[in-house]
């Protein structure tokens, strides 16, 4: 491996919760458990340690994630890893959003070069929230995965390290993704993936899964192979990360519309769905939620209460949080040869090639 230059440290953080809620009392979806959780952090700290990386500040949990992780790593024999010096943020740790915005923005503030989130979009939206400039690389540990490509830790580990030992320029491998930002009575929030307006009178679980209660739903980008709200959009028409549009979808019981939607919402979970209109959302422009009053979901989690009163707005940003192109970094590392040392002749249509 070629010699890496000083890195500026790396943020992790895992949602000791995600993957444990409610949708599996409705759904069939599997627990993530925690051992997995730490399993897939020694995985990305041994790859940042191979990337040169020497020093990483992770979020404290009330789960026992951090606990677990440190046993780990003493089980490692000394001799064969390089593992980065481990710090955990000087917080109360306390497994709620409150918390995971915190240890964002202490680590922006410390200037780590990247940010490594374990969760689902719940937990990768607040990581998004706060995030800045900071790129960051979102790893599948929740029940909503839709907005994190699925990528074994090793390669995302050794690909984010790269990035942050400066061994890749940044333009090459950096995406600016597209985020829904809502506003109502003052307060603003955003949405990776989508954002679904409900009748329902109530926030109560965060998951929605009566078709009857859905009004509308906004999508940043939606894709046919997901689970989750945005796969409705999906299945009539789908739109690429790259895209510089979103969609709107109006929504009603399946018993009114001529187009019905049979949406897999959650794992084992397919929710008929009437569509009436379905409508190109352009960046900048604000749109207004047609119904009076009920619940809004980010991402697929209730979150915001609304009334006749309120007045919501919603708006698609072109230029959101940035994340660590995965696969872009290795291949430019292989370009490069970032990962390797010496020659050996290579036949290649009667020619030699050195690597």
């Amino acid at each position: 491996m070629k010699k890496k230059n000083r890195s500026v440290p790396v943020g992790i953080l895992a949602n000791p919760a995600s993957g444990r809620d409610i949708r599996r009392l409705v759904s069939q979806a599997s627990v993530f458990p925690l051992a997995e959780k730490c399993n897939m952090i020694v995985r990305v700290l041994l790859a940042l340690g191979a990337s040169g990386v020497q020093e990483v500040h992770m979020m404290p949990d009330a789960g026992g994630i951090g606990h677990r992780v440190r046993r780990l790593l003493n089980t490692l024999p000394s001799d064969q890893h390089s593992i980065p010096e481990l710090y955990f943020l000087d917080m109360h740790p306390q497994d709620s959003a409150a918390t995971t915005l915190l240890a964002v923005e202490k680590m922006v503030a410390m200037g780590v070069g990247a940010i490594i989130a374990l969760g689902g979009d719940g937990t990768h939206r607040l990581v998004a929230r706060v995030s800045g400039q900071v790129p960051f690389t979102a790893l599948s540990s929740g029940t909503n995965n839709v907005f994190a490509e699925l990528r074994e830790a090793t390669i995302a580990g050794l690909a984010t390290g790269l990035v942050a030992t400066r061994s890749i320029p940044m333009p090459e491998v950096i995406r600016s993704n597209k985020v829904l930002k809502i506003e109502t009575d003052g307060n603003h929030d955003l949405a990776l993936v989508d954002i679904c307006v409900s009748s329902a009178p109530w926030a109560g679980a965060k998951a929605l899964w009566r078709s009857e209660d859905l009004e509308q739903l906004f999508v940043t980008f939606a894709e046919s192979d997901v689970i989750g709200l945005s796969s409705i959009a999906g299945l009539i028409r789908p739109v690429s990360r790259h895209a510089s549009h979103g969609l709107i979808l109006e929504l009603t019981t399946p018993s009114e519309a001529c187009l019905k939607v049979l949406a897999p919402i959650a794992p084992g979970l397919f929710l008929p769905v009437g569509v009436t209109g379905v409508h190109e959302m352009q960046p900048g422009k604000a749109y207004h939620v047609r119904t009076r009053k009920g619940i809004i979901a980010l991402d697929g989690e209730r979150e915001i209460e609304f009334s006749d009163r309120d007045d919501v707005i919603i708006r698609l940003d072109l230029e959101g949080p940035r994340t660590i192109r995965i696969r872009r970094v290795m291949e430019y590392a292989a370009r490069k040869g970032l990962l390797t040392h010496g020659c050996i002749p290579i036949q290649m249509k009667e020619s030699r090639s050195c690597i």
